[in-house]
């Protein structure tokens, strides 16, 4: 039997860049005033070029740059090979190598999610198809998002850590705003609805004591009315019994419930007491997590990522999984820029079903690596890249810039109990405050 042969990887770059970032508040402490980003090109030697974006870390940086032997030379259709390289060379990572924190700390699965984009990235390009159809084919031209809130402090991030321009107006002085309390929060989603058009609305909780931010979806539901889905994420912050109080008196207005309490058996007990859905990008985050959470019942709905399930490719198969058994699926974000937002439209365009507006947190961020700028959204929605691969390309200046923030910054992780600490000394990151 004879095999076609494709193009081959002949060159890797991994480029790290800091993008500014507000002083965003959530349950391990606040963002510093740069988020970490890392950029991954390989070309082949046809010099096609393929691009992907992950969370920047120095350490998972290093062992992307010590792949480059794995990839040079390699098939770029070879996706399963290079999987079970990898694997080979950096071990199965397990549930335990998560981390207590809100954000996923697994290496391989970052390593992975970033080689296998830019690999598709490259095989759209060479058939001259876009990358939802790698993944089985549109079933929409536009992905809904929702509107991601954020308790804040006064600032915009980079040089205006904390300070504004006095300039700005519209979403540009909202985002710079702090909100702290109920109005502020308000304030704030309707600045940036106003903005993107966004349709549904989440909190992101575990900041102040539950009863502030109860208030705040209460709010937020009498600002905007039944038409409009909230939810809260109070990142696994809260007890059982605290939970299910806030839970129950949450029911008339949530759309669903993200992970109030910690763990699978955790969740389960609050699900039983409540009827509100639950969903989590927390408890059950690998494909190891799926027997547990079905013999317990402990979510409704997984928020799969792609940078930490493993890829595209994996996160298809995980809508399968979802449907077999009974759960929904919707798309947890990050910090990103239009490289990992193209990639998700992509896969929410692909998704069997889509029953939720899909996180994002593109509205915070004011920064942009690919070619013509930032991504538009309307209606809360953004219409699926029609070129081939992902349909963005980088911008080679922008990247340079970005770098040599990278560089100023002094960054190499993100860690947001050591940006609070300086706002609030001695304050430390709890598993589980209320």
């Amino acid at each position: 039997m004879t095999h076609r042969k494709g193009p081959r990887i002949q060159a890797v770059h991994v480029t790290p860049i800091a993008v500014t970032d507000p002083p965003l508040l959530n349950a391990a402490g606040l963002h510093a005033p740069y988020a970490l980003r890392t950029i991954v090109e390989l070309v082949t030697d046809d010099h096609i070029s393929g691009i992907s974006e992950i969370p920047g870390n120095r350490d998972i940086d290093l062992a992307l740059a010590a792949s480059a032997d794995l990839l040079i030379g390699r098939d770029v259709f070879d996706l399963n090979a290079l999987q079970q390289a990898l694997e080979a060379r950096f071990g199965i990572e397990s549930t335990a190598q998560r981390g207590e924190k809100p954000w996923d700390q697994r290496k391989l699965v970052h390593i992975y999610s970033a080689l296998e984009v830019a690999y598709m990235d490259i095989i759209g390009k060479v058939t001259g198809r876009p990358v939802v159809d790698l993944l089985g084919g549109r079933l929409r031209d536009r992905v809904p998002f929702s509107a991601y809130l954020f308790y804040k402090y006064e600032g915009a991030g980079g040089p205006l850590a904390f300070g504004t321009d006095p300039t700005a107006t519209g979403w540009a002085a909202a985002r710079q705003a702090a909100a702290l309390d109920p109005p502020g929060i308000v304030a704030q989603a309707q600045a940036m609805c106003a903005k993107f058009g966004f349709q549904s609305i989440k909190l992101k909780g575990g900041v102040f004591e539950p009863r502030q931010e109860v208030d705040a979806m209460f709010a937020l539901h009498k600002a905007f009315g039944p038409e409009v889905p909230l939810r809260i994420d109070p990142n696994a912050l809260w007890n059982v019994e605290t939970a299910i109080r806030f839970g129950r008196e949450m029911e008339p207005i949530l759309e669903y419930l993200e992970d109030p309490v910690r763990g699978q058996e955790a969740m389960a007990r609050v699900r039983q007491a409540i009827r509100t859905p639950l969903a989590t990008n927390m408890c059950t985050t690998s494909f190891e997590d799926i027997p547990g959470s079905i013999r317990l019942g402990s979510e409704d709905i997984i928020l799969s990522d792609h940078h930490f399930w493993g890829g595209l490719r994996a996160s298809m198969k995980l809508a399968g999984i979802c449907e077999t058994f009974g759960r929904r699926l919707s798309m947890h974000s990050n910090s990103h820029l239009g490289i990992s937002l193209a990639a998700m439209v992509h896969l929410g365009a692909a998704l069997p079903q889509l029953p939720f507006a899909l996180d994002t947190h593109y509205p915070w961020q004011s920064d942009e690596v690919i070619v013509g700028g930032r991504f538009r959204f309307e209606e809360g929605s953004v219409e699926v890249p029609q070129e081939p691969g992902l349909g963005v390309e980088l911008d080679r200046e922008a990247l340079a810039r970005l770098h040599r923030n990278y560089l100023a910054c002094g960054l190499t992780k993100r860690d947001d109990e050591i940006e609070m600490q300086k706002v609030q000394p001695g304050w430390t990151f709890q598993s589980v405050r209320w």
